[in-house]
């Protein structure tokens, strides 16, 4: 895309095609004041749609609704359970141009990234239709011999669950499918700036043979006028946030009134770490990966790129060269690589972050500045010789720009990836194994790639440490967050 491009209006009919108001005990409906707010594109600016603007008593409506169908959700069989998701996740792969498109259309990423989301989000509900008919439980003897202890499962309760807008249908499908095959009811609220993609999703859950009431959308533009009242009511149970740092904290203070069971998958700066006897062009195509997946708007960017100092330079122009080449322009647009970003406040934080960094001393290797015109787009850029001091270093970055810094070794590659408040993911690039080992257990993250630039699958437990949160999302332990374990003893008097 050129600086002097203008981008055609592009508004699918898709968009009309789905329901904007909330789904609140099995019907749509307007809001209670009949509030909407608009849903922009973000490669162009204009209006999409307008969506239902709920309130907080929209909010507790959609809770209570929840309530009044725990117990039938709670005594659906497992394989009732499994078949929903079942259905749910054909019909996903069946409606996936068309939900690529609306994806695209309100979050921006290009068509290839979006139908590639869709995929991974069916795959959510894939497993855990599996996992529903694997959830366990135990029977033993006590140790005095007197007495048996049956172990058991059940659903932990009303879930409320929160979901970003830079995967707004994975997201919510990495949330709903445990929640769904443990036997929880649920109110989910997706962010403002893409709730056409949930929308669509929860109709089809609706259509894949929800029990009234058991899955509950709301959406909003003030999310905690709404969402507090949720919370301190005392009928959830359970909830599960994906977001910022900042946000998650405010909510487990609210949810430690009633001790609500939390999830929260929260921020990250993601350390990539490439050693001299790395494969060059291995880690180059890991750190396309790991940086420009979904324009860099992704918790799990490569955030921090290390680089040994030996083979830095050469690193830095082989992926430099690489960005250079990528396509910019609206997602729709055939051969786009690179859409915008989500809005003109993500575009003014990279550009200042850029700044900073040149400021203090970094250069430009390709990119490095936004592109005119409409739409909130920013070239591909990589910057070399970034320092430890760089605001960037230390802020999640959300944007196609990956700078580089070197080290000199072992030591300090592990002193820098841990420099952080934050542990979500960690990518280290290496041939030999010892060391790989060495970092991967050293490395204070929630997950590591070893030599790959993409860790996320449903089969496996995503989720960090330290400020990045609490609890795992996928998985086989993936559904223990929605349940509540029992122990029966009975005695057996001899």
């Amino acid at each position: 895309m050129s600086a002097t491009q203008t981008p055609q209006s592009t508004r699918p009919a898709v968009v009309d095609a789905v329901p904007k108001q909330l789904f609140v005990g099995g019907a749509w409906g307007p809001a209670a004041e009949g509030r909407t707010f608009e849903v922009l594109n973000p490669a162009t600016g204009e209006v999409l749609a307008e969506v239902a603007d709920a309130s907080p008593a929209d909010g507790r409506r959609a809770l209570d609704a929840a309530a009044a169908a725990q117990p039938a959700m709670a005594a659906l069989s497992p394989r009732q359970r499994a078949d929903i998701l079942t259905r749910a996740f054909d019909l996903l792969h069946e409606r996936i141009d068309d939900l690529a498109l609306l994806m695209t259309s309100e979050m921006g990423k290009p068509l290839a990234e979006a139908r590639g989301e869709i995929v991974y989000a069916a795959e959510f509900f894939r497993h855990f239709a599996g996992e529903a008919v694997r959830i366990d439980g135990g029977y033993q003897t006590s140790p005095a011999g007197d007495a048996r202890f049956l172990i058991t499962k059940q659903p932990v309760g009303v879930t409320l669950l929160i979901t970003p807008w830079n995967f707004p249908m994975a997201m919510g499908t990495r949330k709903l499918g445990p929640a769904i095959a443990a036997g929880c009811a649920s109110v989910i609220k997706p962010a403002p700036q893409t709730p056409l993609s949930m929308l669509a999703l929860i109709d089809i859950l609706r259509e894949a043979g929800m029990p009234d009431g058991g899955v509950n959308l709301i959406t909003c533009t003030d999310a905690a006028a709404v969402l507090e009242p949720m919370i301190r009511s005392g009928l959830a149970r359970k909830l599960s946030f994906t977001g910022s740092t900042k946000v998650g904290r405010i909510l487990l203070e609210q949810c430690a009134e009633k001790v609500l069971r939390t999830s929260m998958e929260l921020g990250g700066n993601a350390p990539f770490v490439v050693f001299d006897d790395a494969d060059l062009d291995e880690a180059v195509a890991g750190a396309m990966q790991a940086k420009m997946r979904n324009m860099g708007e992704a918790c799990t960017a490569a955030n921090r790129i290390y680089v040994q100092a030996g083979v830095i330079e050469e690193f830095g122009r082989r992926l430099a060269a690489k960005m250079a080449e990528l396509r910019v322009g609206p997602g729709t647009d055939d051969g786009v690589q690179v859409g915008p970003l989500i809005d003109q406040a993500a575009l003014t934080k990279v550009s200042e972050l850029v700044r900073d960094a040149l400021d203090r001393g970094a250069s430009v290797l390709t990119g490095g500045e936004p592109i005119d015109g409409p739409g909130y787009f920013f070239r591909p850029t990589v910057l070399s010789g970034v320092p430890r001091e760089a605001k960037m270093s230390s802020e999640e970055i959300f944007g196609p720009v990956a700078p580089l810094t070197p080290f000199g070794d072992e030591e300090e590659a592990v002193a820098l990836a841990n420099d952080t408040e934050f542990g979500l993911v960690s990518y280290v690039f290496t041939n030999d194994l010892r060391r790989a080992l060495r970092m991967a257990e050293r490395i204070e993250s929630g997950m590591v790639g070893l030599n790959q630039g993409i860790v996320s699958n449903p089969a496996a437990p995503f989720g960090g440490v330290k400020q990045s949160g609490l609890g795992r999302e996928g998985g086989a332990i993936g559904i223990d967050e929605f349940l509540e374990t029992k122990y029966i003893g009975i005695a057996m008097p001899s």
